[in-house]
């Protein structure tokens, strides 16, 4: 048996992530969800191959010295029936990933689960392609890194605020490497973009009126003055409107992303760079 591993990924208030393989299915799970609170940082411990009942109790001894919230990922019906009596019996707040998906799964195909843990990640090509692309995405987000723009799968251009980032993460976590660059007044952009395929790049866009809400709450959050030129109308439109021009003489796809769930802007994008 492989002893528990523990990783941290971020500082904050308490969140255990509890497994009883690698953890990991949990981790991009909590890590999805933790994108939408940015100005509330969360410590995140992962324990991974917890396959005893000690191993459940010392975990969650530390995990009520903490407070921490629980949350959980074991196949094994016996272990996962602990962690939620245990973590009731101590009050912690606890929240099983897997179990509900498993038990609607055995009720719609007739048959009771595998409880192997780690089977979800035997070896996987898919899988580790994914990873791949999300490790890449993450190194080239807003423009961070340019020299590998030529190995991305798809680039994201666009103005501040335009759902670059999160469109790119949900782009990678469906297995495509994902780069991302920002479009700012009175900077070229970078040499290499101009130098891809324009059925590789998509340009984003959003109305102005929608776009200067963003700002401006953008800027309240850091405690700035939402009147700044970043969110007036007027240099919002124009950047905008240099923004539209920039794409159409590059011939690059352009994707509206106003009002639309991250799901139907990435839909879209594969679409019109016919990905899919």
């Amino acid at each position: 048996m492989q002893p528990p591993v523990e990783a941290n990924i971020s500082t904050g208030k308490k969140v255990l992530l509890l497994s009883d393989a690698t953890g990991e299915t949990a981790e991009k799970i909590v890590s999805a969800a933790l994108t939408q609170f940015q100005h509330r940082e969360a410590q995140v411990t992962r324990v991974s191959n917890v396959r005893s009942k000690n191993q459940i109790y010392a975990a969650l001894d530390k995990a009520a010295q903490q407070q921490a919230m629980v949350i959980y990922t074991m196949v094994n019906r016996e272990l996962s029936r602990l962690v939620h009596e245990e973590c009731s019996a101590m009050g912690l707040i606890s929240i099983d990933v897997i179990t509900p998906l498993l038990v609607r799964l055995s009720e719609f195909l007739g048959t009771t689960p595998n409880e192997t843990p780690g089977l979800l990640h035997s070896v996987d090509d898919d899988y580790f392609r994914r990873i791949d692309a999300i490790e890449f995405t993450v190194r080239n987000d807003d423009g961070q890194e340019t020299r590998f723009l030529n190995k991305a799968d798809i680039v994201l251009v666009g103005v501040s605020r335009t759902s670059k980032t999160p469109l790119s993460m949900y782009l990678a976590h469906r297995g495509w490497k994902v780069a991302n660059i920002p479009l700012v007044s009175g900077i070229a952009p970078p040499p290499e973009l101009l130098t891809l395929e324009h059925n590789r790049v998509a340009g984003l866009l959003i109305k102005a009126e929608r776009l200067v809400e963003l700002r401006a709450a953008r800027l309240r959050n850091l405690g700035q003055n939402p009147r700044e030129a970043y969110a007036q109308f007027e240099q919002v439109e124009e950047e905008l409107q240099d923004a539209r021009k920039f794409f159409r003489r590059q011939k690059w796809a352009i994707v509206d992303v106003t009002g639309k769930a991250v799901e139907e802007t990435a839909n879209e994008v594969l679409v019109k760079l016919k990905m899919i």
